[in-house]
């Protein structure tokens, strides 16, 4: 990919540090844009069950080997705070050792302080739901966390990622709806015919629902600045993500006080 290209992303995983075990982990996007830590390093195709093996081709992490000698592996399977989410192997059980061992030398020199178990969907003080789903671009995402704690991902002129909100107060907003819990998915069964609220944004120009999607504030949407890191976005699957569908809409006094 060319160097002036607006994302660097795509030419290469956005590392991070696991806080749990404080061990590196690379940041890549899944086909259907859901970020995944990987482990660093590749690891031989033979040591590694089949359903734990991974492999990356033009920026994207895929869920199966590629027929090559080596692959990836996320590092969920290898995470001492963790439980292994797949089959594991001698010696990912060895690696896993290891990895354990310092990270109990990061604890004890006070260089790592495990952080509890975040709850999926902690309580907000605005009334909103914790990770809302959102409409734009005829489709429906889950975002990663409330409305207003969703920042632009561009990166500034200090090479820092710019800290003002998607939500900005000078934008036009968006308007809650309860709307049907469909489209479904053509794999999926069917399911119950019910209301679930939804930030609609689809009533809003083109290019503001595009900055939504692209999580840029009002001063970078039509910049060429890099993505200093991923979208939070999720496609929304009523069937994997119903823990977060609501049948309420947010703030429900308020809006019988209007009524009235």
């Amino acid at each position: 990919m060319a160097a002036h290209s607006p994302s660097r992303l795509l030419r290469h995983g956005h590392s991070g540090i696991c806080s749990s075990c404080g061990h590196r982990i690379d940041i890549y996007p899944r086909p259907d844009q859901r970020p995944i830590a990987l482990h660093p390093t590749e690891l031989t195709t033979h040591s590694v069950p089949a359903t734990c093996r991974w492999h990356l081709s033009s920026g994207i992490a895929h869920p199966h080997d590629d027929g090559s000698d080596w692959c990836r592996i996320p590092h969920a399977a290898l995470c001492p705070a963790l439980t292994p989410h797949c089959q594991t192997s001698p010696y990912m059980n060895e690696l896993r050792r290891q990895l354990a061992v310092r990270t109990r030398r990061l604890i004890d020199t006070g260089h790592l302080t495990p952080l509890p178990p975040a709850p999926d969907t902690p309580p907000t003080t605005t009334g909103h739901p914790a990770r809302p789903v959102v409409s734009m671009l005829l489709d429906r995402y889950l975002s990663g966390g409330p409305l207003e704690h969703i920042h632009c991902v561009a990166q500034t002129r200090h090479r820092q990622r710019c800290p003002q909100p998607v939500l900005h107060p000078d934008s036009p907003a968006g308007t809650w709806r309860l709307l049907p819990t469909g489209p479904r998915r053509h794999h999926q069964p069917p399911l119950p015919d019910s209301l679930m609220a939804v930030y609609d944004l689809g009533f809003l120009p083109h290019a503001e629902q595009r900055r939504w999607r692209t999580q840029r504030c009002p001063n970078h949407a039509a910049l060429t600045a890099a993505d200093l890191t991923l979208t939070t976005w999720q496609i929304f699957d009523p069937s994997r993500h119903a823990a977060h569908v609501h049948t309420r809409l947010p703030h429900p006094a308020a809006s019988r006080r209007r009524q009235g």
